[in-house]
């Protein structure tokens, strides 16, 4: 019976470790023929590789509105967030350490789901097909797994006050 259940967890541990993606991968890419992200990342990977340079300082010198931020602070929590991006493209470098700037200021405990782009849009072996990407970065935003809106590119008015505008959605 012993010899069963190990043999069993060996097998489950086997099989997640085949069907698991490299998070933080970091590809050639063959368009632009330099090091790029590519597929499922964390906050970590663009914080701490070689990355790290544009997420930071854009985190670092981004200032929100601070009572824009209060506001999305009442609703952000109901919601979760799909962030599509390229670690190539100047309005992903501008737009993804504000945008995460102001989740930290607005108290977001979840984690977004982040998922890096070659320059053809390609993310490895995570399907992005169904999320209908035009340009990046775009920021998904769901309440009870419908999507509520998204910011595509460059915000209309800012980031947090497009985020607000989305989360009007949400009543009380």
């Amino acid at each position: 019976m012993k010899k069963l259940f190990f043999t069993g967890l060996f097998l489950l541990f086997v099989m997640q470790g085949a069907f698991a993606q490299k998070l933080n991968k970091v590809v050639k890419d063959p368009v632009l023929h330099r090091n790029v992200l590519e597929g499922r990342c964390t906050r970590n990977g663009l914080e701490h590789s070689i990355f790290n340079e544009w997420f930071t300082v854009q985190y670092n010198n981004y200032h929100p509105d601070k009572k824009i931020v209060d506001t999305l602070a009442k609703k952000i929590n109901k919601t979760r967030i799909t962030i599509v991006f390229g670690s190539w493209c100047g309005d992903s470098k501008m737009q993804v350490g504000r945008f995460y700037k102001i989740l930290d200021e607005a108290g977001y405990k979840h984690h977004p789901k982040i998922i890096a782009v070659t320059r053809s849009f390609k993310a490895g072996k995570t399907d992005i097909s169904g999320l209908h990407i035009q340009r990046i970065p775009t920021f998904i935003i769901y309440y009870h797994d419908k999507e509520i809106g998204r910011i595509v590119e460059s915000p209309k008015v800012s980031l947090e006050a497009d985020l607000a505008a989305i989360l009007e959605k949400i009543k009380p």
